[in-house]
């Protein structure tokens, strides 16, 4: 499979998940708050993945936002914008899929939703500039 064509995955399936975290969150009580953090970082791991696959990189096998995005600050020093962002998403790694003590709340998911926006939209805007 050629490297555009793998790349648009990465893209798509970040798209897919940000999208259905949209989605679940229009549902009435109770959403799914864990899912939606949970599906809010996969998304953002996917962009910073994608982006490390441009520069020819197999990307880490690893969950850690934090730890991509300093890859990604070596190839685009403007990726330190997104520090925050990751911060906040990698906790939502692992947590929300096993019994733990971790509370999400409503506040919670609508910031992970701005999070893993924020990160596609940095992502294709840099993806745009190089084109």
């Amino acid at each position: 499979m050629g490297k555009e064509k793998i790349l648009q995955q990465w893209l798509a399936r970040g798209k897919e998940e940000l999208k259905s975290a949209e989605y679940l969150s229009t549902m009435h009580y109770p959403t799914p708050d864990e899912t939606i953090c949970y599906l809010c970082q996969q998304s953002a791991e996917k962009y910073l993945k994608g982006f490390i696959f441009s520069n020819d990189i197999e990307p880490e096998k690893t969950h850690d936002l934090k730890d991509l995005l300093e890859v990604c600050k070596i190839y685009n020093t403007e990726f330190s914008v997104l520090d925050s962002n990751a911060y906040i998403l990698t906790r939502y790694a692992v947590l929300p899929r096993y019994p733990n003590d971790l509370v999400i709340t409503k506040e919670d998911m609508k910031n992970a939703i701005a999070n893993a926006k924020a990160v596609e939209e940095f992502v294709l805007k840099i993806f745009n500039k190089e084109s």
